[in-house]
């Protein structure tokens, strides 16, 4: 835990579940096209938030915002108790790496191995001799279940389902509090994507790590994640477990948790159940 966690108490929800990260009234816009309106989202510690929507609706557009590599309009977002603006460098430097970054396809560096990759963010942000590196990139290889082989490995040599396992090591190179995963199992086969969905599940559990996913999987969506986020109208539409997602009224909501492909995962007696349920759900955010 650093020093920065220990100093700074999270704000906390009426159910006193401690606060991540925050979103108040976010706008993003892009010159005169308005993306994202006066958004609202927050995510609590230990969690694992699957974030979805249709596709253009502005998903990414959050995250890089959260991450700023995008600017906001207006609206406030905290990270772990803290305003990003508000800090000085050294604060910020401390409040970075507390947060792991998963980009779509790895985003892995082509012209570095395995290990090295793993190591830039080690070289950005602390001092450590090489062979502390290596051995440090070697736990962080075996975490995420590759081969100690891996390592010198360079990514036009590794499998799809070996690049998304390189690349979550990478984000977990600095121990981070919070990991950000933007479409985790696109490009993966179903076994891949499930075995991938088991790997996040158990380093949530075993590194206590706070998860934000962007993701269009179902499977992932039921099987892996504790909450789920709809972005729609630009602004969440609804949050909440999936029992909350199928009493959702919302036409786009209902047809993503209750067409062809969720029949194949939802149990048809809780698509049932709901059908004629005409109520949002409990965290329905609809005005």
């Amino acid at each position: 835990m650093s020093a920065l966690h220990s100093e700074i108490p999270l704000e906390k929800d009426e159910r006193g579940r401690d606060i991540v990260l925050s979103a108040k009234d976010v706008t993003v816009a892009f010159g005169s096209k308005v993306v994202l309106d006066k958004l609202n989202l927050d995510i609590y510690r230990g969690e694992i938030l699957g974030f979805v929507g249709a596709s253009g609706a502005g998903k990414s557009v959050l995250l890089r915002t959260v991450l700023r590599l995008l600017p906001r309009r207006s609206g406030k977002i905290e990270i772990l108790g803290e305003d990003y603006d508000k800090l000085d460098e050294q604060d910020r430097n401390r409040l970075d790496m507390r947060l792991g970054v998963l980009f779509q396809q790895g985003a892995l560096f082509s012209s570095l191995t395995v290990r090295e990759n793993i190591q830039v963010p080690m070289r950005e942000y602390l001092d450590l001799p090489q062979d502390m590196m290596d051995e440090l990139a070697l736990m962080k290889i075996r975490m995420v279940g590759l081969a100690a082989d891996a390592a010198d490995k360079y990514p036009s040599e590794l499998s799809g389902g070996m690049i998304k396992r390189a690349a979550l090591a990478r984000a977990l190179a600095l121990d981070p509090d919070l990991v950000f995963l933007d479409e985790p199992t696109s490009g993966l086969d179903p076994i891949g994507a499930a075995e991938f969905d088991e790997l996040i599940a158990k380093l949530r559990d075993t590194l206590g790590l706070t998860v934000y996913m962007v993701t269009h999987d179902l499977d992932s969506l039921f099987s892996v994640c504790d909450r789920i986020a709809v972005l729609g109208q630009k602004r969440v539409l609804v949050e909440g477990t999936v029992e909350d997602m199928l009493a959702c009224d919302d036409p786009w909501v209902q047809a993503y948790f209750k067409g062809k492909r969720a029949r194949s995962i939802v149990p048809r007696d809780d698509i049932r159940e709901h059908t004629d349920d005409n109520g949002a759900g409990a965290h329905s955010r609809e005005k």
